[in-house]
């Protein structure tokens, strides 16, 4: 007898630790959905992206090479269409594979051995994104990324980021039902891809509400002296404005609560899906 191959879900999450997770011994972040994944299934404890950018990351992650393989670099650099994917080889083994949310292809190749994209994605794909690497530190380009999701996180009934992946949890319901009932027996791979909990972080209320300001710790490592810093360190706080933030203990705490909802909204999103696969 033939065993039937096995459905897949990927769930993804951008910019979330593991060390903020209640799985890996977090006190305060609430997160149940994970916390059930985390106990019914199997816990790394030695795992990294391949990457700290998000589109080279998430293109070793598809094609199992490193960015020097892939050629993607950075968030601008284009994903050739060229390059296998495991999700070729799936369709090539006769799964059905569908990608709600966030991949952060860049180039004219958005499907990558996707037959069906549920959503758009949240950010561009073209080449908009390129660093100039030989400007000066202080000239920065309008789109670099700055510290102002720390220092001005805040209350927010609806957001881009919330709206956006609202609409992932609901496609990916959606398309896990609508499967199931329209293609019994076909093997289905199907990845929700939430951009939280990365920031700006304007999350509703009730996540706020979740947390106990008081119980929020500061960071238990003081940040390194800039002049202490390694070059590219130095070169990424200028491109930022890190030192020109000069947080306060009450923002560093503000800027965790916001970062501990963003948690929470995202873990319930992701208990939705879970409960319908």
């Amino acid at each position: 007898m033939t065993r039937r191959p096995p459905n897949v879900l990927l769930v993804m999450v951008d910019q979330l630790a593991a060390s903020w997770l209640p799985a890996y011994g977090h006190g305060v972040v609430q997160a149940p959905s994970l916390t059930a994944l985390a106990g019914a299934g199997t816990v790394f404890d030695a795992a990294y992206c391949a990457s700290p950018l998000c589109a080279p990351s998430r293109a070793s992650l598809l094609t199992g090479r490193l960015p020097s393989r892939t050629r993607v670099f950075d968030n601008a650099a284009e994903m050739r269409a060229s390059l296998p994917t495991f999700t070729h080889a799936l369709r090539a083994a006769g799964y059905a594979t569908a990608l709600a949310g966030k991949m952060h292809f860049v180039g004219p190749d958005q499907q990558h051995g996707f037959e069906e994209r549920l959503t758009p994605d949240v950010y561009p794909a073209g080449l908009d994104w390129t660093p100039d690497w030989r400007a000066p530190l202080g000239e920065r380009l309008p789109w670099y990324h700055t510290m102002e999701s720390v220092v001005s996180p805040g209350v927010s009934a609806a957001s881009m980021q919330v709206d956006y992946d609202d609409e992932v949890c609901f496609h990916a319901v959606r398309a896990l039902f609508d499967h199931a009932r329209q293609h019994p027996g076909e093997p289905f791979f199907l990845v929700a891809s939430f951009t939280s909990p990365h920031d700006p972080w304007e999350l509703p209320r009730r996540y706020w509400d979740r947390y106990d300001p008081g119980a929020i710790d500061l960071p238990a490592v003081p940040p390194i002296p800039l002049e202490e810093a390694d070059p590219h360190s130095r070169r990424l706080r200028a491109m930022c404005g890190v030192d020109e933030a000069s947080l306060s203990d009450e923002q560093i705490r503000h800027a965790r609560h916001a970062y501990f909802a963003a948690i929470s909204y995202v873990d319930e999103r992701i208990g939705q899906v879970l409960a319908a696969k």
